[in-house]
């Protein structure tokens, strides 16, 4: 995302002009959102909020055209159990927080302050902060090698090596030196489950419990690795269409993707974010602050300002986006607007229709006009 992000961010603000609202500014949200989701061929679930009132919260159901299975629809009733997928580091970098905030943990410290028996090269090095901003340098389970159903291996459920993430794969020799360019790896974040546990004493799936779930008064977030209620996930086949996805090892992501929970659910997570709920004032300014120049990640999210059609003003866009197989999911807070906008969907390979909102085209771009933007 980051040099092409940053080409983009400049073309869209000079082409915010030319950008036109669709569908018209002159219908409500829900009309909006609903011709939005039609001209993207959109299959899930969307939720778009201000304030603590829901604006909207839909289901949008398609036939599956795929033979046997082309008449049936979808149930994508409103309580569906979502896979959150890389939306966890999102809430892991809030524990984190939490624990920077009562002293126990020091974000530009080494990580064998807090894992000592960290067996990386880097343990030394990397600091906490280079951590939660995927700049340790560790190495990459989507690097590991493919096995027979084409995944990576550390996913497989036939994966022999150790998951343990102190002395395990991510433990490993180290793809880059620390603080470089970061680079997207579900390591660092399964590393932080276990600094977490470290400091606290608590397994990171109950700090979830006791920190998040507990307080957003959730019955339904947590981190089972059990079936999806969802009776079908796609994936891209190898002619693009979709087929049934691979058979995943869910519990190999760890902190970094394994956490179960209802659109509902992560609406309230960030609306306790956004107002203080959960972090402090002081805490989520570091938690949310980016840069041009290191392609605007934040710890555990991305945050940035980018025109979106049929807003008079850029709008700041605080971005957590997941996918695992057959599930991808976006969400978008906006603080200034004070609005929260999120999709669930179960086509893994509609990941790329979700396009970009810093583009000025694609799903997340008119989604996020159509809930916050009727100029």
């Amino acid at each position: 995302m980051s040099a092409a992000f940053r080409r983009a961010l400049g073309a869209a603000a000079a082409l915010a002009g030319l950008m036109l609202a669709t569908p018209s500014a002159a219908q409500s949200p829900e009309a909006r959102i609903d011709a939005a989701a039609s001209s993207a061929r959109f299959a899930g679930v969307v939720l778009a909020a201000k304030g603590d009132s829901v604006i909207v919260r839909k289901s949008y159901d398609s036939p599956i055209p795929m033979g046997m299975l082309s008449d049936y629809e979808e149930p994508f009733d409103l309580g569906i159990r979502w896979r959150w997928a890389s939306v966890t580091k999102q809430v892991i970098a809030v524990l984190i927080m939490q624990q920077v905030e009562v002293g126990r943990i020091d974000l530009d410290a080494p990580l064998s302050r807090y894992l000592p028996r960290f067996a990386s090269a880097n343990a030394d090095k990397a600091t906490v902060r280079q951590l939660l901003k995927h700049q340790a340098g560790l190495p990459n389970p989507d690097d590991s090698p493919r096995d027979g159903d084409a995944l990576p291996a550390y996913y497989g459920n036939g994966y022999t090596g150790s998951r343990d993430p102190i002395t395990g794969y991510c433990a490993g020799k180290p793809k880059a030196a620390p603080g470089g360019n970061w680079e997207y790896n579900n390591c660092d974040f399964i590393v932080a489950g276990a600094l977490l546990e470290a400091v606290t004493g608590t397994p990171w799936p109950q700090l979830v419990a006791e920190r998040i779930a507990t307080p957003l008064k959730s019955e339904t977030l947590n981190t089972s690795v059990l079936p999806d209620r969802l009776p079908y996930q796609f994936e891209i086949g190898e002619f693009g269409g979709r087929v049934p996805e691979r058979p995943f090892d869910l519990s190999a992501f760890g902190a970094s993707g394994g956490l179960f929970g209802t659109i509902d659910d992560l609406w309230q997570f960030d609306r306790a974010l956004m107002t203080g709920k959960l972090i402090g004032v002081e805490a989520l300014a570091q938690l949310w602050q980016s840069s041009p120049e290191q392609g605007f990640i934040a710890m555990g999210q991305w945050v940035y300002e980018v025109p979106i059609a049929g807003c008079d003003a850029p709008v700041r866009i605080v971005e957590r986006r997941g996918s695992i197989g057959g599930t991808a999911v976006r969400n978008f807070i906006l603080p200034d607007k004070d609005m929260v906008v999120i999709a669930f969907t179960n086509r893994g390979a509609f990941d790329s229709g979700f396009g970009e909102p810093w583009q000025g085209k694609g799903f997340s771009h008119d989604l996020i006009s159509a809930a916050a933007c009727p100029a």
